[in-house]
C-alpha cells in the first residue's frame, strides 16, 4: 500500500477519529507487527501537537503462552506500577488509538474459564479506572490488515494478495477516499438526522423480528437516547470512537427482555470463534444458549459476572451501509458488527441517557444501564429483519427489509 494512502488513513484516525487536542498525550494499542503504521500515526500525533505518545505493544503468540503457563495467581495479579500507571492516566486522560489486526483463530485453544476467573479477579482495579474515564476522553478504534487475518478472509489469494486485498476494503468501509474528512462530516450528519427522528418518537420497546428466527421485544429507558456517529466528551470535543460506523444505538432497560435472538455472523471474540448461537432472554436475562462452535466460551462470557446475561446495547444498521456492500465476512467485530442490526451482552452505555452527567452512576444504574466487566456485540440483522417501535400512540415500523423505514 502506497505511503500517502497509509498516511491519510493515519491522518483521519488522529485528527477526526480522536480529534486530538494540542498538548493531549496518545495511547496507541497496536499488535508489535504493524509497527510501519503505528509509527506513522505517531508522526501524524505530534503534528497534530500532542505532548507525547505512547506505545501499548501486544502480540498474540505471547498473550497466548502467558494464557498457558502462567498460574492463575499470576494472571490475577494487578501489580503496583499498573495501579500507578491507571491512576496517572484517569489524570492526564489522554486519547487512545486502537489497531486491529489480529488472527481471528489467534488465541484459538485457550482456557476460557482460566481467562474469565482472572479477568474478574482483575476488574476490582480496572473498573475504577474505566469509570474515571467513561466519556471523558477520545478513543477510536481502527483496522490495519495482518496476514494471518488476511489469510483468514481471502483463503484462496496468496499473502500478500490477501493482505491487499483487505486493505483495500478497509479504505472502503473507512471512506478514506479524495477527501476523507469531508465525507465524514457527511456521514456524521445523516446519522444524526437519523438518530434525531427515531427519538423523536420517544419509543418505550422494540420488537425485533427475522427470518433466521430471531423474535425479541426489547425495553427502553424513559431517559434514554438513540445515538449514532461522533460523539461528545464532558468537556465539548467532538471525535469519533468507530472507523466504520454504520450504527444508530442505544442502551436498552436492562431486566426488560423477553424472547430469542439467533446470530446472523460469527463472533471473533479475543482470538477464538462463536458461531450460529441462540440466546433465550425471560426478564431481561439471558436463560438459554447454544452455539455449534464456542458453546464453551458463550458460556463463559454469559457467566462473568451479574450483569453479563444482560443487554448492555441495541443498534440499528441497514443492510446498505458499505461494510455489508463488500460482501465480506471480516471475523472481526468492528467491522462485522457495521454491516448488520446487532445486540450487546454486558455493559450498557451511560452517555445515552438525556443529560447524563446529571446523575449519579447509581442513579444510572436504576435508571436501566446495565453494569458488567464485559460489553460484547454480536450479530442478528438480515435483509429480512424488521423493527417495530412502541410509544405512548401504539406501534411504529422504524425499519424494514434491512432498512430504515422512517
Amino acid at each position: 500500500m502506497k505511503k500517502s494512502v497509509l498516511t491519510a488513513y493515519a491522518r483521519l484516525a488522529i485528527k477526526k477519529g480522536l480529534n486530538l487536542q494540542k498538548g493531549q498525550g496518545l495511547q496507541i494499542f497496536v499488535p508489535a507487527e504493524q509497527y510501519e503504521f503505528a509509527r506513522i500515526c505517531a508522526h501524524e500525533a505530534y503534528r497534530a501537537g500532542a505532548a507525547w505518545v505512547m506505545m501499548e505493544w501486544s502480540d498474540q503468540r505471547i498473550t497466548k503462552d502467558g494464557y498457558k503457563y502462567q498460574t492463575l495467581k499470576q494472571l490475577s495479579t494487578m501489580e503496583d506500577w499498573r495501579k500507578e500507571k491507571y491512576n496517572y492516566l484517569a489524570k492526564e486522560l489522554p486519547c487512545r488509538l486502537h489497531i486491529l489486526a489480529d488472527d481471528p483463530d489467534g488465541l484459538k485453544g485457550v482456557d476460557q474459564a482460566k481467562v474469565t476467573k482472572a479477568q474478574k479477579a482483575l476488574f476490582p482495579y480496572i473498573e475504577p479506572y474505566r469509570n474515571a474515564i467513561d466519556n471523558r476522553h477520545q478513543w477510536c478504534i481502527i483496522g490495519v490488515p495482518s496476514a494471518a487475518w488476511a489469510k483468514k478472509m481471502f483463503p484462496h489469494l496468496k499473502k500478500q494478495a490477501a493482505i491487499n486485498a483487505l486493505w483495500d476494503a478497509i479504505l472502503a468501509c473507512a471512506r478514506v477516499d479524495a477527501d476523507p474528512e469531508a465525507a465524514w462530516d457527511k456521514h456524521n450528519a445523516t446519522l444524526q438526522q437519523k438518530c434525531d427522528k427515531i427519538n423523536a418518537l420517544k419509543l418505550e420497546s422494540l420488537h425485533i423480528t427475522s427470518e433466521r428466527g430471531t423474535d425479541v421485544t426489547i425495553g427502553l429507558m424513559e431517559k434514554g437516547s438513540f445515538l449514532g456517529g461522533g460523539e461528545y466528551t464532558e468537556q465539548g470535543v467532538y471525535y469519533n470512537p468507530n472507523m466504520p460506523t454504520e450504527e444508530v444505538f442505544t442502551t436498552p432497560k436492562a431486566g426488560v427482555a423477553d424472547g430469542v435472538v439467533v446470530s446472523s455472523k460469527p463472533l471473533s471474540y479475543q482470538g477464538r470463534m462463536i458461531e450460529d448461537f441462540t440466546l433465550e432472554f425471560k426478564d431481561g436475562r439471558v436463560v438459554r444458549h447454544t452455539a455449534r462452535v464456542g458453546e464453551d466460551i458463550l458460556g463463559e462470557l454469559l457467566g462473568s459476572d451479574e450483569g453479563a446475561a444482560r443487554l448492555g446495547e441495541v443498534a440499528i444498521v441497514p443492510t446498505s451501509s458499505p461494510v455489508n456492500k463488500t460482501g465480506l465476512l471480516f471475523y472481526n467485530t468492528l467491522y462485522d458488527e457495521n454491516a448488520a442490526c446487532h445486540l450487546a451482552i454486558g455493559r450498557g452505555f451511560e452517555n445515552t441517557v438525556v443529560n447524563y452527567g446529571d446523575y449519579s452512576r447509581d442513579e444510572l444504574t436504576e435508571m436501566g444501564v446495565n453494569r458488567s466487566m464485559i460489553h460484547i456485540d454480536f450479530m442478528i440483522g438480515t435483509d429480512k429483519t424488521r423493527i417495530v417501535g412502541k410509544n405512548a400512540d401504539g406501534e411504529v415500523v422504524i425499519f424494514d427489509g434491512g432498512e430504515w423505514v422512517i
